[in-house]
């Protein structure tokens, strides 16, 4: 679909669609063939008053009173309407990002799914701490505290996972009573706008979901996050833009979670089942073309296991099939766009001046006319590095990452521990002593063992260092959403 066709994706406002303004629009690419199918509304400062004003107004006309059963039962409508419309989703999904149809289903569509039901679950089922305490004469105090919502949240989500990411926001965001203004990337607008069809099937009160497009500087991003009417922001993206938002929320002291960026390392030890590492490496650095914050670009092996681990991980990255997105033996999608890409190759560029030997991939493949405009990039790998190369020190988001051998475990968590950031790694070993202890000397939010990227939602996710602030998942998503008063009563 070219932009020729009029579609345009709209800003949803105070439960409306707005028309759009002709002059205040930008096209959307896309990633797999280069080619505009849209057109996306740019919202000036005006709008996004108004996205602010109907979110409060959504608070104080009763959303933020409505009682925790209702809300919890209202996403699982969400959950139901989006499975009802599940392709509709995957074909957004895939129209933004160019990834892969299997994992548009398999991951991103259907975490939305579970977002939204995970969370009318962790709603439904919280309770409140109280406290009984003596005084003197033989009196009592009871302390308890009554969590309220936050109020007015803006939320800010990235382009590499824009559905999952959005839901895993904006559904504790909404079961604990909060108004939402969403800010899509610039890149990947279309799914959080159908997403606003299907909370207004289901009864949401308008206002209580807004979305405004646009960038971040001078537009949407920036009139949003320094808005007097926000009362909190939840950011996923870089850390440099994190960094930003935080600076622009600071005079206002307003709470902030942010989940930034990952330099993740993997450590495999010789003890491992190589064949169960390969199967999981292969995952944690090509997944969605590496753009996944969770993936891993720094590989640590043991050297007595490292040629048999890079040759199997340099097979199977060339076992990968770049193609239409829509082909279901496709495993590997486009980078985002051209300037990600114009990056990505930058750094291949370093990689190859410090001295590294490419295993595999390094450039930009050869496809099919259909797929010659669009963001295609070879997985890649390297050895050669160490870890004061920049390839090795900054985070790439690509699907690339670099092999380097250690001798000792300890050894392995200096070399894992040897970054600014701090969101994820994984330790693979057959010996569960070993695991648990490595796993545990990560200076991470999250570390797994023998495996990738499982998740209980339940559990608190986020980072230390440039990885980030706070925590969401499960009961951490329901305080950051909300603001507790203590009430003591003397008895």
């Amino acid at each position: 679909m070219t932009a020729e066709t009029g579609r345009w994706i709209r800003n949803f406002v105070d439960g409306v669609f707005v028309e759009p303004d002709e002059d205040r629009g930008f096209d959307k690419v896309d990633p797999a063939t280069g080619l505009v199918f849209a057109r996306v509304h740019e919202a000036d400062s005006s709008l996004v008053d108004r996205a602010v004003a109907g979110a409060r107004r959504a608070l104080d006309e009763g959303w933020a009173r409505t009682p925790v059963r209702e809300r919890a039962a209202l996403l699982r409508r969400a959950a139901d309407r989006i499975e009802e419309r599940f392709e509709e989703f995957v074909a957004a999904e895939i129209a933004d990002t160019g990834k892969p149809v299997t994992q548009a289903r398999e991951l991103d569509v259907a975490r939305a799914v579970a977002n939204f039901r995970s969370f009318a679950d962790v709603v439904a089922a919280a309770g409140q701490e109280s406290f009984l305490t003596d005084l003197a004469g033989g009196r009592q105090s009871l302390n308890y505290a009554v969590r309220k919502p936050l109020g007015v949240v803006a939320v800010i989500v990235p382009w590499n996972l824009p559905l999952l990411l959005l839901t895993w926001k904006v559904a504790p965001a909404l079961a604990c009573g909060n108004a939402i203004v969403v800010k899509p990337s610039e890149e990947t607008p279309a799914t959080a706008t159908l997403l606003a069809e299907v909370l207004a099937e289901v009864g949401l009160p308008a206002g209580a979901y807004n979305v405004v497009h646009g960038f971040g500087g001078d537009s949407a991003g920036e009139y949003l996050t320094s808005h007097p009417g926000i009362d909190g922001v939840t950011f996923t993206g870089s850390s440099a833009t994190g960094s930003h938002v935080m600076k622009t929320v600071a005079p206002r002291v307003r709470p902030v979670s942010f989940e930034l960026g990952g330099k993740n390392a993997a450590i495999v030890f010789d003890d491992v089942d190589l064949d169960e590492a390969l199967t999981g490496l292969t995952k944690s650095v090509f997944t969605n073309t590496g753009q996944v914050c969770l993936c891993t670009e720094r590989v640590y092996v043991q050297r007595s296991v490292f040629a048999d681990i890079a040759d199997g991980l340099a097979e199977r990255a060339r076992r990968l099939r770049l193609d239409r997105p829509t082909d279901e033996r496709t495993t590997t999608g486009p980078l985002i766009s051209q300037q990600h890409r114009n990056k990505v190759l930058g750094y291949f560029e370093l990689a190859e001046q410090a001295g590294a030997k490419v295993l595999t991939g390094g450039g930009i493949p050869q496809l099919g006319p259909e797929l010659a405009g669009g963001s295609w990039i070879e997985p890649t790998l390297w050895t050669g590095l160490t870890n004061a190369d920049r390839a090795v020190r900054e985070e790439i988001f690509g699907p690339v990452a670099a092999l380097i051998p250690f001798d000792t475990e300890a050894e392995a968590i200096a070399l894992a521990n040897d970054t600014d950031y701090g969101l994820a790694a994984s330790v693979w070993t057959n010996d569960l002593r070993r695991g648990h202890r490595v796993a545990q000397a990560m200076n991470v939010g999250m570390a797994w063992v023998n495996t990738w990227f499982l998740r209980d939602l339940r559990s608190p996710f986020g980072g230390v260092g440039l990885s980030g602030i706070g925590r969401e998942g499960g009961a951490s998503s329901l305080h950051f959403y909300t603001e507790p008063t203590n009430v003591c009563v003397q008895l």
